[in-house]
């Protein structure tokens, strides 16, 4: 694999799909990841991100040198590239204004990463960072220089160290897939096999010696991708020995229990509906507060397994379908990041868990698992679903969270989907979705007034859900949701559209 060490950049994670995208796995630590705690026979490579700070002051990001002596291939990536000058003997310097955005670098070395050149060639990249190298590490050439930036990119003459001040990362870049290919199979040597037949392979073996041969599981299945995809593999390891149970927490899409347990029945799972409305939406009576939701619901539904459970025989471990994302932003795992949100499937876990956990797609991007769906020859009315938080729609309606308003959700949500359908723009959009406000504004329906509650829909475009950018709907489509939400939802007089992009907003409201 390559690893990569996160000093805290926005850019991270890209890396890492970048990287996967080559089928090679890489999987992304904090950078003050001590190398004697990984396993390097299994490391091919090192990657240092960017990030935020300045390498040369007293707040800078821990880091063990002896990363830069593990006799690995390594590329430092702005940030990056500072910090191996820096460590190694170079020198830095303070830009009079910080590079940000687009520029161009001319090609002094054509070989190594720009090996796809001729020396003189000019490339597009994007820049960000305010530091940058003054003066050479010994041992390295320059092998690319800017306007602002004379040293925009070296390497060692014998060691195989590699470094750039830009980010091959983006799609701002548009020749960073040829640069990254370069280090991933020709300094790193990787091969392009970490594929979704052989993931599947390696994680129904892996399962099966885990769980052993006798021993039985819980599946938490929401009815979305992860969750369904996730079943299904681990069915491929213990057949009818895995329990799945659907919950109905009161807090679904309008008519979604009904739809989502005909689709997990055709998919011959071993899956049971648990109806627990009653208790979800008692615990969340006269709740507000966004990580209080989401603790609560978390906690209630191991509640709810735990009791499922007790009527089963030898029930060891929870199969939850938890993406890289999830953990993300959840745990800080990326050194000097911090968490975001809690989700039901990480953060929000009891102490006193009765079960071991099965999280195959711990490591994976959404992207990647719809592979695996496709791989599985799962249908595509589910791979396509788009996205639905753990917490259900206790937190898109803010505030209180009663029968009442779930309900008033439900129905606009409804109708705002029906309408995205309609137009074909389901599939092409990472989530859509109405979100209820504990705002209530003046109106005038008929011959009267109104102080009803106001609806915003979202919608956003994404590759991965770590970054999104608000999607730009027809404008008859609107008109006709917000027309028909306004007319058909009782208890609701206006309807407002959210564009904000992620960041600084997120995707969810809360």
């Amino acid at each position: 694999m390559i690893l990569i060490l996160d000093f805290g950049s926005q850019y991270t994670q890209l890396i890492a799909r970048r990287v996967r995208e080559f089928n090679v796995y890489s999987e992304v630590r904090p950078c003050t990841t001590d190398p004697r705690t990984v396993d390097l026979s299994n490391v091919k490579g090192v990657i240092l991100s960017g990030g935020p700070a300045s390498v040369t002051e007293a707040d800078a990001p821990d880091f063990n040198a002896q990363w830069l002596s593990a006799g690995l291939p390594t590329l430092g990536i702005c940030y990056g590239m500072q910090l191996m000058a820096h460590q190694l003997g170079g020198t830095l310097g303070r830009a009079a204004s910080r590079e940000y955005g687009p520029a161009t670098i001319r090609v002094e070395q054509a070989e190594g990463l720009f090996s796809f050149c001729n020396k003189g060639d000019t490339i597009s990249v994007w820049m960000s960072h305010g530091d940058h190298v003054e003066k050479l590490p010994p041992g390295f050439v320059a092998s690319a220089s800017s306007a602002g930036a004379p040293i925009a990119a070296m390497q060692h003459s014998s060691k195989p160290f590699v470094a750039l001040q830009f980010h091959p990362e983006v799609v701002h870049t548009p020749q960073g897939r040829d640069i990254l290919k370069g280090f991933v199979y020709g300094m790193a040597g990787c091969k392009a096999d970490w594929t979704p037949g052989n993931f599947i392979d390696q994680s129904v073996k892996r399962i099966a010696a885990e769980v052993g041969p006798t021993a039985q599981a819980l599946c938490a299945l929401s009815g979305g991708v992860d969750s369904t995809v996730a079943a299904v593999l681990v069915s491929r390891a213990l057949g009818k020995r895995l329990h799945c149970f659907f919950v109905d927490n009161g807090l679904l899409r309008k008519g979604e229990s009904e739809s989502v347990m005909k689709r997990l029945k055709a998919l011959d799972l071993n899956v049971e509906l648990v109806d627990a409305k009653a208790r979800f939406l008692g615990e969340l009576k006269g709740v507000t507060e966004p990580e209080k939701k989401r603790k609560i619901i978390g906690r209630v539904f191991i509640e709810v397994f735990e009791e499922e459970a007790k009527k089963l025989q030898a029930i060891t471990h929870l199969v939850q379908g938890t993406l890289y994302p999830d953990v993300i932003e959840s745990v800080s795992v990326r050194g000097p990041s911090a968490t975001i949100k809690t989700h039901h499937n990480v953060g929000g876990l009891p102490e006193r868990l009765n079960f071991k956990l099965i999280e195959p797609f711990r490591e994976l991007f959404k992207d990647e698992v719809r592979a695996l769906g496709r791989e599985l020859e799962m249908p595509q009315e589910i791979l396509q679903r788009q996205p639905f938080p753990g917490p259900g729609l206790a937190v898109r309606v803010l505030g209180e969270v009663t029968p009442e308003r779930v309900r008033t959700l439900q129905e606009a949500d409804s109708i705002f989907l029906e309408e995205v359908r309609s137009e074909g723009l389901y599939a092409g959009l990472w989530q859509s979705f109405a979100v209820l406000l504990p705002v209530r504004s003046v109106g005038v329906m008929g011959d009267g007034r109104t102080y009803d509650e106001t609806v915003a829909l979202r919608a956003v475009h994404s590759e991965d859900g770590m970054t999104a950018d608000w999607a730009c709907l027809p404008e008859a489509l609107l008109r006709r949701v917000s027309n028909r939400i306004v007319n058909e939802v009782k208890g609701i007089n206006r309807v407002v559209l959210d564009i904000s992009s992620k960041p600084p907003a997120t995707i969810e409201w809360e």
